[in-house]
């Protein structure tokens, strides 16, 4: 249970560095290369948060245990 947690916020965690990469560094068309590829990188790294994101909730519910099905066959 605290695995899935811990893959959840470091997948949030990515998603908002990613933000701030990728928004803090202005579009402008003389960029330096290093500038821009800071500014792909954010790109990158926020995407691979979400997909980071959606793993954790994936391992989160699929780690869920069923509760037992009762069946009712009395007359």
């Amino acid at each position: 249970m605290k695995g899935e947690s811990a893959i959840i916020m470091s997948g949030i965690i990515m998603f908002i560095s990613g933000l701030v990469l990728f928004y803090s560094i202005q579009n402008e068309p003389n960029i330096e290369p290093s500038l821009r590829y800071v500014k792909h990188g954010g790109t990158f790294v926020g995407l691979m948060g979400i997909g980071v994101v959606l793993a954790g909730i994936l391992l989160r519910l699929m780690g869920r245990e069923q509760p037992p099905i009762e069946e009712n066959s009395g007359v």
